[in-house]
């Protein structure tokens, strides 16, 4: 079987990359690209993961992944067999190296900057995906100022980030192909006990190189990252599971100890998970 590359090329020949995502997935391999993305959600839900950190993606939710940030998106086919994903693809400088920087843009540099650690949009979502709607019509000239009208109104939006350390260094090819073995073995298999051996070996390094090694592209150890993927998937359980109990959902995540499971849960949501079922209600 070929390998799929890490990183991921758009065509060259165009500044602005219109993409439509429709099947029962999305790409689930651990992937970057040089340009940013902006991607409206029209139907699915999973998990995100961007750079060290875990988040979740629903239908309308609107996300911005920066230039050469390791992502993936994992679906969650219990909750959607259906997935639909719009995006528009570009660099800083695909319209000239100074386009940004032009005085009259001056209002959108806090686009860029949140961009460098990716995030999701809080607030005006139905503005932005009018305009997201509008692409598959448009000319190129009208997507390019599409994405300018997206790039203003997220610019002033509402947000939360997506991930918290970004790795300094372009991953090479090789780094790239480890960490993604390592998140795909670990997001096909959180709900089962995964030792660092395992893990390690997956990465195909001794478990202390590995953990140094995860450590340094991460800012936080594996199991860190494991806790927070297994929290991230309780919580969706938390909100479309009214027959499970809460001890039965800690077991379906991988967590084998109730207390650990509380204290892995309060640490990274600051409920506890009863508390955090009974703001659901």
């Amino acid at each position: 079987m070929k390998a799929l590359p890490f990183k991921i090329s758009k065509p060259e020949q165009d500044a602005l990359v219109y993409q439509v995502d429709y099947g029962t997935s999305f790409y689930d391999k651990l992937h970057q690209h040089k340009e940013i993305q902006i991607s409206l959600i029209v139907e699915g839900e999973g998990t995100l993961v961007v750079g060290d950190s875990v988040n979740d993606y629903a239908k309308n939710d609107v996300l911005i992944i920066g230039s050469n940030i390791p992502h993936v998106f994992k679906s969650d086919y219990s909750a959607s067999n259906s997935f639909h994903m719009i995006s528009l693809f570009f660099t800083r400088n695909s319209f000239g190296s100074s386009f940004f920087d032009l005085e009259e843009l001056k209002e959108v540099q806090a686009f860029f900057k949140r961009a460098k650690h990716g995030f999701k949009i809080a607030s005006k979502l139905k503005q932005i995906s009018a305009f997201f709607f509008q692409l598959e019509e448009s000319t190129k000239l009208k997507r390019f100022l599409i994405l300018l009208q997206i790039i203003k109104i997220t610019s002033k939006a509402n947000y939360n980030s997506l991930s918290s350390f970004i790795y300094d260094k372009t991953y090479s090819d090789n780094e790239g192909q480890r960490m993604r073995n390592v998140f795909e073995y670990t997001m096909n298999n959180f709900q089962q006990e995964i030792s660092l051996k395992t893990i390690s070996n997956v990465a195909n390094m001794t478990k202390n190189a590995f953990c140094k090694y995860f450590k340094k592209r991460t800012n936080k150890t594996y199991i860190q990252f494991l806790n927070e993927l297994r929290v991230e998937h309780s919580c969706r359980l938390l909100q479309s599971n009214n027959d499970l109990s809460i001890i039965q959902i800690a077991e379906c995540v991988g967590f084998n100890n109730m207390s650990n499971f509380n204290r892995q849960f309060k640490a990274l949501k600051s409920y506890n998970p009863s508390e955090f079922k009974k703001m659901l209600n």
